[in-house]
């Protein structure tokens, strides 16, 4: 089974960037979708990205639309979110996660059985 790790998490000030990366391991006898989420404190695990696919565009949270862009290097099984202009409300615990349900389920959540460990983000001001 595929086995996911983040990094790139820190603290930064608020306008900052960061890029994150999530690689994968393992999962090779069957092929897996991978997107990206975040938890802060007291709240739910939200959706954050979903790379784009031959049919469909890359899918964000309204909150990070225009600031965070999803990417992938598929020869390096590895997804990243560059993360630009962040806000102290981008502070959370981020995820990469893995589904092998078909469709690509995108940002839902229920749909990724597999997650990362998380990386950290903390943006002050």
């Amino acid at each position: 089974q595929v086995q996911l790790v983040e990094s790139g998490g820190v603290s930064v000030l608020t306008g900052g960037s960061l890029r994150l990366s999530c690689a994968a391991a393992g999962g090779t006898t069957s092929r897996y979708w991978m997107a990206w989420f975040r938890q802060a404190p007291g709240k739910e695990r939200e959706g954050v990205a979903s790379p784009s696919t031959f049919s469909a565009l890359a899918a964000y949270a309204d909150s990070v639309k225009g600031r965070f862009t999803i990417s992938r290097d598929n020869a390096k099984n590895t997804l990243y979110l560059q993360m630009d202009s962040l806000k102290p409300e981008d502070t959370a615990m981020y995820y990469c996660a893995a589904s092998y349900r078909q469709p690509f389920p995108r940002l839902n959540k229920s749909s990724y059985s597999f997650w990362g460990q998380g990386t950290q983000v903390t943006v002050s001001s």
